[in-house]
Parts: C-alpha cells; sequence; structure tokens
C-alpha cells in the first residue's frame, strides 16, 4: 500500500553550497505538480558540476513528513542527486558512499536542521519510509526512498549499519567485529583519516550489500506470489 502524502504546506529548503532557496508547493491534492518538481530538480542538482536530475517525489514527501512531525520551518540540503563522477570523488576524498547510491537517482538527500536533529533522525526512523543515516559529529542526517535500513556514524568514525534488526560494528581497522561489547572496547583507540575513510567505505559497502540483499529478498517474495495465483 502506498504510503500517505505528507501535509500540504510550502516547503523551505536552503542549499548552503550555492546559497540558493526553494520555497513552494511540490504538490497539490491532484499528486506532485510537474513545474515544481522541473524546479526542483534544478534546485537539488548535483552542484558540483550543475548537472540535473529528476528527483523522486517519495524522498520530497520523506523530508516534508520529519518537518511537520518535528515543526522545522527550513532544511538544508547539504546533498542531493550526484553525478556517478560525483559520487566517485566523494567515495575518494571526504565521504565513503555505497557504489549503487540512492543519489544517484535523485532518491536521497543529506539534510541539517537549525534544532532537533536528533529529534527529526528519530522521527525519521519511526515513520520507516526508507534509509536514515545518522551523522551527529557532521551536524547532517540522511534520507533517502530505498529499502528500510539505519546506519550511525559517530565522531571517531566508528560505523553501525543497522538493517531488520540485525547490527554491523567495525573496529579501529575498519573491520566487523562481533558486539557492541568490542566496539565499545575499541573506541579508546584514535583512528587516524585514513583509518576513517576506509571505514566509511567499509559501511557504505556493507549498506550497498544489505539493500541488494533486501532487493533480492522482495523480489523472490515476488515470485513466490505470483507461481501461487498460477496455480489457483
Amino acid at each position: 500500500m502506498p504510503l500517505p502524502p505528507p501535509p500540504l504546506r510550502p516547503l523551505h529548503l536552503v542549499n548552503p553550497h550555492t546559497q540558493e532557496s526553494f520555497y513552494g508547493v511540490y504538490r497539490d491534492q491532484g499528486g506532485p505538480i510537474g513545474s515544481v518538481m522541473d524546479d526542483l530538480g534544478v534546485f537539488l542538482r548535483d552542484f558540483h558540476c550543475d548537472q540535473t536530475h529528476a528527483m523522486d517525489v517519495n524522498v520530497l514527501d520523506f523530508l516534508a513528513s520529519v518537518m511537520a512531525a518535528t515543526d522545522q520551518t527550513t532544511a538544508y540540503i547539504l546533498s542531493a542527486y550526484r553525478t556517478p563522477a560525483t559520487n566517485a570523488m566523494l567515495a575518494r576524498t571526504t565521504f565513503g558512499v555505497a557504489e549503487n547510491s540512492q543519489h544517484l537517482y535523485g532518491r536521497a538527500l543529506d539534510v541539517h536542521f537549525d534544532r532537533d536533529l536528533a529529534k527529526a533522525m528519530t522521527a525519521a526512523r519511526e515513520m520507516r519510509r526508507g534509509g536514515v543515516g545518522w551523522y551527529p559529529h557532521s551536524g547532517f542526517m540522511h534520507i533517502d526512498s530505498g529499502p528500510v535500513r539505519n546506519w550511525d556514524l559517530d565522531e571517531t568514525g566508528l560505523g553501525t549499519l543497522l538493517f531488520e534488526g540485525g547490527h554491523i560494528h567495525f573496529d579501529e581497522r575498519g573491520e566487523p567485529v562481533v558486539s557492541a561489547t568490542e566496539r565499545a572496547i575499541i573506541r579508546r583507540y584514535r583512528p587516524t583519516v585514513q583509518q576513517m575513510l576506509f571505514r566509511r567505505r567499509v559501511l557504505a559497502r556493507a549498506e550497498f550489500i544489505a539493500r541488494q540483499q533486501a532487493e533480492a529478498r522482495a523480489k523472490f517474495r515476488q515470485r513466490r506470489r505470483l507461481i501461487h495465483l498460477s496455480r489457483r
């Protein structure tokens, strides 16, 4: 069953990189407004190279729902659509991203709020509308309209991927550890920049694999339903 649309109210978005802003209603009773969605495709472009892409209305609905639930007036968009070249550049330099990142398809937003950021992250996870990443040390949250999954990255660079009730933890070498107890033991070691970047790439790779597994399970369940219906 499709998720209900958010309340019909204007979105106020700001891009700190370009200093551009957007204010308006992107959907009405009939659904997404085409001309406004086109404007949002430009506003949420890959600012590194000025390439535009159509944004998935579901991730905008996700953002609007989080803003309504936590009474936010403005969202600061740190990253939206990314070209493959930008995705690769970020993986090498500042942030390890999934090989098949939702940003590549206009389905993801990295967002900062002036207040109650942790509350917004919690609200987003409770909605179960897609992926929610939490980056408290960097001051932003990631939301996307992909499969439901959650992950955290703390100030030491230690990551935790939470997926369908399971946890994947990473040690000071960027390798998975068995339990949260082991993760707590290694937190006293301050990682190097290279170790932090490597760990983030491991975390992103784990997210990508988990998403692939979820999609494969969904396709398998769909095939089973079709086979069952054909036998009736």
